[in-house]
């Protein structure tokens, strides 16, 4: 068992708990040709200019409108999309559904972002449709107000088939004489749903919300990356993009980890209180 255990024991602590140590330079101003040992150490000169630059607390701000809005939108989507197929009671009908839905998971970012180019852009398919009809056009893939609601979508769209999975494994652990005597009580799909579905998986929602709240600050690096550029930094640059331009586009490598380093320990914040405040509410939660 340990010699099966030996690989990922080895991969967490090279790349993540040995990883740790390089946050080391978020006190440091760094320069890769001098090294960690060669740089000089200026204590939380870092983290002052942090909380002093309008162009980070920007890109904090944008971050936390994303967050929202994949907390609002995408998170319960794969919950609805899973209570649908669940519901769905012909097998060969549920499986293509199902095969269907989890096919954009696996769509690299730069597919999807050319995709929706193909579709939404000034010269895309639908500006074509609308003026074929005489209604004008819309660039919606350079449009700065579009922006995030147009990540959220891209991000319902592919992954959020992917993320039915959890959930329909929760869902045929459900007894079915549970619905059964629902039913016969005279309840409907609305009332079933709320007194049976929903409580049986109350836990496990619960569990990847709190795992969701760990990640708030981190909005999809490579989809924003990519797609930054055609609405500016105004409106697309978010706390993942700016450590990148910042230390490895800019070379101010200390100031760049010391946003990350701030990210990480924000995130572990909220998993800690997220999951205190579960317990008060008599949920299991992530961990006691």
């Amino acid at each position: 068992m340990l010699a099966l255990l030996a690989p990922a024991l080895v991969y967490f602590l090279v790349f993540h708990y040995g990883a740790l140590f390089g946050y080391g330079i978020a006190f440091q101003d760094y320069v890769p040709f001098l090294g960690v040992s060669g740089s000089d150490w200026v204590g939380f000169g870092n983290f002052e200019k942090l909380f002093t630059d309008p162009a980070m607390w920007h890109a904090a701000l944008n971050t936390l409108e994303l967050s929202a809005l994949q907390l609002i939108f995408f998170f319960p989507a794969p919950i609805a999309l899973a209570m649908l197929l669940h519901s769905i009671t012909a097998a060969p009908v549920r499986k293509f559904v199902q095969s269907v839905v989890y096919l954009p998971h696996f769509i690299s970012w730069v597919i999807v972002v050319a995709l929706f180019q193909q579709f939404l852009s000034s010269t895309g398919v639908l500006n074509g449709w609308l003026g074929d009809a005489g209604l004008g056009t819309i660039d919606v893939i350079a449009n700065p107000d579009a922006f995030k609601p147009l990540m959220v979508a891209q991000i319902i769209w592919k992954d959020c088939g992917w993320g039915t999975i959890i959930f329909l494994a929760a869902l045929y652990n459900v007894d079915e004489q549970l619905y059964e005597s629902a039913a016969i009580d005279g309840a409907g799909w609305a009332r079933r749903t709320w007194h049976v579905t929903l409580p049986a998986i109350r836990p496990l929602i619960v569990l990847l919300f709190i795992l969701k709240l760990g990640d708030i600050l981190s909005v999809g690096f490579e989809q924003i990356l990519l797609q930054r550029d055609s609405v500016g930094p105004e409106a697309g640059e978010v706390l993942d993009t700016f450590v990148y331009y910042t230390g490895v586009l800019g070379g101010d490598w200390g100031y760049a980890s010391a946003v990350g380093l701030i990210k990480g320990i924000l995130g572990a914040g909220l998993v800690i209180l997220a999951n205190k405040l579960a317990h008060r509410l008599g949920e299991e939660g992530l961990y006691r």
